[in-house]
């Protein structure tokens, strides 16, 4: 085999550095890892697909003929207030619930649908209109209103959609979860509730985070987190909209994993994934940058399959299909059509494939053999590329250590702050998960350069660009005119300090001269 780089040495600091490198895009790109970090088996359903249909919307889609297994779950959208402060559920304040059994033949189309072999689930809620819980003024009524739409559909799950005022008006969310847990009162087997929530690539919102603790606190069995992965609004998503949908689901699970490790009842990862789901936007979406393709679609799947997403939805069988040629404004969504050219396929059966589960068994159960008590997790240096992270030690930037099976690496110098700490913000943690340690490693030497290698920092004298000096035993090098800046201090944010702390591979070259 011949050389790229012929005569050329790889060094300790060099393949230190490849292997942390492989070790993050193996993370990024692949699945071995994950299935290695948690192998356990995943509590809860096997993965499901159900494509969201609009009810009301104009031509009615049949979504009582099923011509495919993707087509028997089926998601009917949207229950909502009659009107703004009416506590009367109605579809989309178009149809009571009787009138929509007349106008709509809505109970007799479901029959027909579960002669198929099909479930229907119920979802409350949706952008538009009001939401039962701001318009019903007391737990109890709204309790009531959710019981008869059970007791009239006997759905497979309630899919609360929280979007909008519902997201952020602190009342109402209390109400719906204290209906909730009425409706779950005394229930060994609960009806399944999935939370329907908007997430941006960093993951749900602060709102979204708290809706879930509430519902964790208030005793409701949550079956599991679907991520409205739609509009977000960026140039990114405008790039390359597959990418970042991946991206706020991977941040969407760890925020699942930091909230139920916060409330007591710490998940294994693979479960976690279990309970989160991602629905999509196919074709355009209210962005008009933003556009869900067929390779989007494609993307999503494998990477959903990998992981083992537990739910995959769309929105909405409605538009899954290419616009007729009179439809002029293609790139303005369109309630019936995808504003895309889709040829022969369709997004549901892209999204579709291996999610062969049923809704009706997505309740969440705890099972004790998958919760795993992080503190039972202990790192053993011997077996540990890098030091196991401490407490008391400050890291720079750049700074690797192992942590509970894991390795990390600093972003920005800090102190004190755990790497696992569930830290629901991204941007709140200073350390960025690269993967887990792997069997056979052994720790990779830290090289240090002598205490008296430079002068020890003076807080008197006066520093200019290129000028290096020793601190705790860390080498710094001036990056401009400075007088009385701590090298250490700074380094919290180091865009601004006027110190820089000397890299492992100029250390490498400093022993070897």
């Amino acid at each position: 085999m011949s050389q790229r780089f012929p005569g050329r040495r790889l060094s300790l600091v060099r393949l230190t550095f490849v292997i942390g490198v492989t070790v993050a895009l193996a993370m990024g790109g692949t699945t071995g890892f994950r299935t290695w970090q948690d192998s356990r088996q995943a509590s809860g359903s096997e993965p499901w697909f159900s494509a969201y249909v609009d009810v009301t919307a104009t031509p009615t889609y049949a979504f009582e003929q099923p011509s495919a297994d993707h087509e028997l779950n089926t998601v009917l959208s949207f229950i909502v207030a009659a009107e703004r402060d009416t506590c009367e559920a109605s579809w989309g304040t178009y149809y009571s619930l009787d009138e929509a059994n007349v106008a709509l033949d809505l109970e007799r189309r479901i029959a027909r649908l579960r002669q198929s072999g099909g479930n229907i689930l119920i979802s409350l809620g949706g952008e538009a209109n009001s939401n039962l819980a701001l318009a019903c003024d007391s737990a109890d009524s709204l309790a009531a209103q959710y019981r008869d739409i059970i007791d009239r559909y006997d759905p497979a799950a309630l899919d609360l959609d929280i979007e909008g005022e519902a997201l952020t008006d602190l009342e109402s969310r209390q109400r719906r979860v204290d209906a909730i847990a009425q409706i779950q009162d005394g229930e060994t087997d609960p009806l399944p509730i999935w939370l329907t929530l908007p997430v941006g690539p960093s993951g749900l919102t602060t709102d979204g985070v708290e809706i879930v603790r509430e519902f964790l606190e208030a005793g409701v069995s949550i079956a599991g987190v679907n991520a409205m992965t739609m509009n977000y609004a960026s140039q990114e998503a405008a790039d390359d909209l597959g990418q970042v949908v991946i991206s706020s689901l991977e941040a969407t699970h760890r925020q699942i994993m930091a909230i139920y490790a916060d409330h007591g009842t710490p998940l294994g990862s693979q479960t976690a994934w279990r309970r989160l789901g991602a629905t999509p936007m196919i074709g355009q979406n209210n962005i008009t940058a933003e556009v869900f393709s067929l390779d989007d679609a494609r993307e999503l799947h494998e990477f959903a399959t990998s992981v083992g997403l537990g739910r995959m939805s769309m929105w909405s069988a409605n538009r899954d299909r290419t616009c007729a040629d009179a439809y002029a404004a293609i790139n303005v969504m369109s309630d019936s059509c995808s504003s895309i050219d889709q040829g022969e396929e369709t997004f549901a059966e892209i999204l579709s494939g291996g999610f062969t589960g049923s809704p009706s068994e997505s309740r969440a159960t705890d099972d004790p053999a998958d919760n795993v008590r992080p503190e039972d997790i202990v790192d053993d240096p011997e077996t540990s590329p890098y030091p196991v992270w401490n407490a008391t030690a400050t890291y720079p930037a750049n700074t690797r250590v192992v942590w509970r099976k894991n390795v990390y690496s600093a972003e920005w110098w800090n102190t004190a702050i755990q790497p696992d700490d569930p830290a629901l913000n991204a941007t709140d943690n200073p350390w960025h998960l690269i993967g887990p340690v792997l069997p056979g490693e052994t720790p990779v030497p830290i090289l240090t350069l002598p205490a008296d290698y430079y002068r020890l920092w003076d807080i008197g004298t006066t520093y200019t660009r290129g000028d290096r000096v020793m601190f705790n035993d860390v080498a710094y090098e001036a990056q401009w005119w400075t007088v009385g800046d701590n090298p250490a201090a700074g380094q919290e944010d180091p865009g601004a300090s006027p110190w820089r702390v000397i890299t492992q591979e100029e250390i490498e070259v400093l022993l070897a001269e």
